[in-house]
């Protein structure tokens, strides 16, 4: 696929015809036309240093978010192995004091007896 690009229009006043030499109107605008595309390949470079600079800071910025979710998955994986492990031995507690009850309850019952 070709590509074409316009030339900039460059409005070139004829010089008085004492002053004009042969070339310098064409090497005149000429430099008008390599400063304009040096102004425009300097901004461009500009852009592209910005754009670069921006991605790498997103990257870092993506890369630290990464890790704090890692860092917080692994937190949570321990956290929930502690939950676990705390409502095991709530429930060993609370069977324990059933137990308990019971007993004392039967040792209540006994007492009751003897005093009748």
């Amino acid at each position: 696929m070709a590509e074409f690009f316009e030339e900039p229009a460059v409005a070139v006043e004829p010089k008085p015809e004492g002053e004009q030499r042969e070339g310098t109107d064409n090497l005149a605008v000429s430099m008008q036309d390599f400063s304009a595309l040096e102004e425009r390949v300097l901004r461009a470079v500009d852009v592209v240093k910005q754009e670069r600079g921006a991605r790498a800071a997103a990257e870092a910025r993506a890369t630290q978010a990464e890790e704090r979710a890692a860092q917080s998955e692994a937190a949570l994986r321990e956290q929930t192995a502690v939950v676990e492990g705390l409502q095991t031995e709530i429930k060993g507690l609370r069977g324990e004091r059933d137990h308990v009850r019971q007993r004392v309850e039967r040792l209540l019952g006994q007492l009751e007896g003897l005093e009748l």
